[in-house]
């Protein structure tokens, strides 16, 4: 049976590649999927899944989110009341959070416990932001993360969540300081790492995304 994977836009950038990486998981695994990329509150509220990209700022981002008609709402009905499969990325992950402190205290969604803080390794050759491949480790086990501890991945941040829940932090990375690499709880997972940048190991989360059934 086919299923709607809606990837949201409201402004961020990046939706395209986001895109482009499911429909070739879901080709690459043999799966039926239809990706869309959309604005529309009805489109969202009738999606099996919903991936939520991000790039920029987090009050930005948030404040671009708000300014959709109906969208938090829809997000709301779909992740938290149908507990449907929710996927974000970057600064996507990072507004399912508590708070994020970037140019002044911004609330999230509050999904997921903890704030997003500037990343401020002691080492001062460490520079921000934190762009490139690095290591994710430390996996709890979760139907995403199989397969994954070890795996270079890619970021492009200079914030991200470094006092998670422990029980809600899925695999780290340590640039200078540790902070959470995966984040999620019962139908809601993000990754601070690009996993459509993130070439094999990108590809298998996000296949392992489209196969899960929380």
């Amino acid at each position: 049976m086919s299923e709607t994977v809606a990837v949201i836009d409201y402004g961020s950038g990046n939706l395209r590649s986001a895109a482009k990486a499911l429909e070739r998981a879901a080709a690459d695994a043999g799966l039926s999927a239809r990706v869309l990329v959309t604005s529309d509150a009805a489109e969202i509220a009738a999606a099996d899944r919903l991936v939520l990209p991000g790039v920029g700022a987090f009050a930005d981002c948030m404040a671009g989110l708000t300014a959709v008609p109906g969208l938090k709402e829809a997000l709301s009905d779909v992740v938290l009341q149908k507990q449907r499969p929710f996927l974000g990325i970057c600064v996507g992950m990072q507004l399912t959070t508590e708070a994020g402190v970037e140019f002044g205290r911004h609330d999230g969604l509050g999904w997921l416990k903890g704030e997003v803080t500037r990343v401020d390794p002691p080492d001062t050759a460490l520079k921000i932001p934190h762009m490139g491949w690095n290591t994710i480790a430390g996996m709890r086990p979760h139907p995403l993360t199989a397969g994954l501890d070890g795996a270079h991945v890619y970021f492009v941040h200079s914030y991200a969540l470094q006092n998670g829940a422990a029980d809600e932090v899925l695999a780290t990375c340590t640039y200078g300081v540790p902070f959470a690499a995966i984040a999620g709880r019962d139908n809601i997972i993000g990754t601070q790492f690009h996993p459509e940048k993130s070439q094999a190991a990108g590809l298998t989360l996000l296949t392992q995304f489209l196969k899960w059934r929380p």
